[in-house]
């Protein structure tokens, strides 16, 4: 056979297996329910192997990643709106739940175990149901300061905030909190404390991870962060404590949701994924793992959560209405991309 003859021959082999490949990974895709997810995929896959082992249904999940975050799932799912890959959104924050809801991109589904949570945690027109949450917290430095209301708001009252930190508000949870206070307070009243907050020497930082870390080691006495990272310290046996943040009397709960996607390949499949995301045994799943997700389905009592979580459990029934919130947030983050402007 001639140097060219086997080339050839080459050539047609490759893309003969390659066929092979793209056949057997379509084929796999068609028959699995495929689970687009935005939670930690270390806690999720928990889950989603469950899930497969008592039903014996096929699932895909593609996670989110950190170098993604800008684009993300959510971005993903308008692109393929109208020709959807994906059954199931599980999403780890309401507001890109919502946006995509006002879109059109979901198909409307009351689960069973819908109505097993507060009302805060459900979509009235039933494309999204909300479980496993985070609360944004004060981090309190043990050794620097009381972990107390009083003590908290003597010192945000104060006209020295150099040992405070907050993160950027510019995404994620900090960015819902912010929405929130504009939706709550007003524009005029948000954007006066915030710049208020800056001139007093609060320290805006990149991210809870980083208040988190400011505030275990001492460099700061007090933070706004997320319950999961407050767990990170707490773990690492800095010398904390946490405090519910609350507007107006109410606690700011950011729940992960669930929908399915209209269109989706397996209906039925998606729906008993929904159910069992939402089940009282999942919420308790995600609350004894490291991310401990707070549970609001009203099946989970205190007495199951581990030690440390047993005082968040009433939260959520004083947690804010967060739905309407999707015109504050763009509000809110175009006079923030603004105020942080180099």
């Amino acid at each position: 056979m001639s140097s060219k003859s086997r080339a050839i021959s080459g050539v047609v082999i490759f893309v003969v297996l390659m066929g092979a490949a793209w056949m057997l990974v379509s084929g796999r895709t068609k028959a699995a329910l495929v689970v687009y997810c935005a939670h930690d995929a270390v806690f999720a896959e928990q889950l989603v192997s469950q899930f497969m082992a008592q039903t014996g249904m096929s699932v895909e999940a593609t996670y989110d990643s950190e170098v993604a975050k800008s684009l993300g799932l959510v971005q993903r799912l308008e692109r393929e709106q109208g020709n959807p890959v994906c059954g199931v959104f599980w999403n780890n924050e309401p507001l890109g739940t919502m946006s995509l809801a006002a879109k059109g991109v979901f198909e409307p589904y009351e689960s069973p175990e819908a109505t097993n949570r507060p009302a805060a945690f459900r979509d009235p027109e039933n494309r999204w149901t909300g479980f496993g949450v985070r609360y944004r917290v004060w981090i309190v430095n043990t050794g620097k300061m009381a972990a107390t209301r009083e003590a908290v708001e003597e010192r945000m009252n104060s006209g020295d905030l150099s040992r405070v930190a907050i993160a950027e508000p510019l995404y994620g949870t900090t960015l819902t909190h912010w929405s929130l206070l504009w939706n709550r307070l007003g524009a005029d009243e948000l954007q006066k404390w915030h710049r208020s907050l800056k001139e007093r020497g609060c320290h805006f930082v990149k991210g809870n991870g980083a208040v988190r870390d400011l505030v275990a080691a001492g460099t700061c006495d007090l933070g706004m962060t997320d319950t999961d990272d407050f767990f990170g310290a707490l773990d690492a046996r800095a010398p904390v404590a946490m405090l519910p943040i609350r507007v107006q009397e109410q606690t700011i709960a950011i729940p992960n949701t669930v929908s399915i996607v209209k269109g989706a390949r397996h209906p039925q499949a998606a729906q008993a994924f929904v159910d069992f995301l939402l089940s009282a045994s999942s919420d308790l799943a995600l609350a004894k793992s490291g991310s401990r997700q707070a549970p609001v389905h009203t099946g989970v009592a205190a007495s199951e959560l581990p030690p440390e979580m047993a005082e968040m459990h009433d939260w959520a029934k004083e947690a804010a209405d967060l739905s309407g919130l999707t015109i504050s947030r763009d509000e809110c983050l175009a006079w923030l991309q603004k105020e942080f402007a180099p």
